[in-house]
């Protein structure tokens, strides 16, 4: 009988995303010859990024003893990651416990619930802080509770910089360019340490809201952009991996996104549009002519389908 090769357990199907060439996207921008690539996050389990911090935090979690069979996480999430950890809380046989704000589009809120997470909403004008502050009340009221602290645990930005930098460095090792949304920031913070330890060279580009851009030193405010723009600077953000900030719309993000998903026939969530943007940006300023560019797509787009962005 010849060897199987195959997954038996969730974390097993977590990163190795593919890093993608979009010709199509880049003809019909008007752009030739450019070395463009992006990696898609939306191969994991879930169909987004976020399914790497929470496998890493609850691996950590386990680690130091702190979390056992049975045990209950409670988080606060602009919903991709409560989506990747209710998933892995399910095939762990944890209860997981999800504040979010109710700006949040109802295609996340079906997919948290499908995985059996409770939900716990708050008032969308308090952002991501309105969420922090239900999970603090609810940590004190449910004895042995755990949370992942996403925006505070080192444990998000050290996975990705064994995981994700590492997958970008194998599959291109000439990048000079990294651009990211900022979210939690660990995505750039682990990727940029470490491909900076075999590139000191790279260029990492930040993506925010314009019109909450904190990064950039200006006010917080509400945006469209869904899973990006916390409205403050979390601790999991190394600030000194950062070269530069650009700025998008949500009427950017979201033609960018149209576009992509209408020339290449992959469905990406809004996020994605913010760093395609952002791409665009740098692919037609000369002073990037040549330079080879990685982008995160942080997720898939069937969790924005209500939203009106495809229309």
């Amino acid at each position: 009988m010849e060897k199987m090769n195959f997954a038996s357990k969730i974390e097993e199907l977590i990163a190795n995303t593919p890093l993608y060439y979009p010709h199509r996207w880049l003809q019909d921008q008007g752009i030739s010859e450019a070395k463009f690539f992006v990696k898609l996050e939306n191969f994991n389990p879930t169909g987004s990024v976020k399914d790497r911090a929470a496998l890493g935090m609850i691996l950590d979690l386990e680690e130091k003893g702190m979390l056992k069979e049975g045990g209950t996480i409670i988080e606060p999430t602009s919903g991709n990651t409560g989506i990747g950890l209710a998933a892995i809380a399910a095939a762990r046989g944890y209860r997981a416990i999800l504040a979010l704000p109710d700006s949040m589009s109802t295609e996340r809120r079906s997919l948290l619930k499908a995985y059996g997470a409770e939900l716990v909403l708050t008032p969308g004008a308090d952002g991501m802080k309105g969420a922090i502050r239900e999970v603090q009340r609810l940590l004190e009221e449910i004895p042995g509770a755990v949370t992942l602290g996403q925006f505070v645990n080192q444990a998000n930005p050290q996975y990705h910089e064994k995981t994700t930098g590492l997958e970008i460095l194998r599959d291109c090792p000439e990048i000079d360019v990294l651009i990211s949304g900022v979210g939690t920031g660990g995505t750039l913070t682990g990727v940029a340490r470490a491909v900076r330890k075999q590139k000191a060279s790279l260029e990492v580009i930040a993506v925010e809201p314009d019109t909450s851009a904190v990064l950039s030193g200006e006010a917080a405010g509400k945006h469209g952009i869904q899973g990006i723009g916390p409205g403050f600077v979390p601790d999991t953000l190394d600030t000194k991996q950062i070269d530069k900030v650009i700025k998008v719309s949500t009427d950017e993000a979201a033609a960018a996104t149209r576009s992509f998903v209408r020339s290449e026939g992959l469905l990406l969530g809004i996020s994605s549009g913010a760093a395609l943007s952002a791409g665009l940006n740098l692919l037609r300023d000369p002073l990037y002519y040549g330079k080879t560019i990685v982008t995160i797509m942080p997720d898939s787009g069937d969790r924005y389908l209500s939203t009106g962005i495809y229309d």
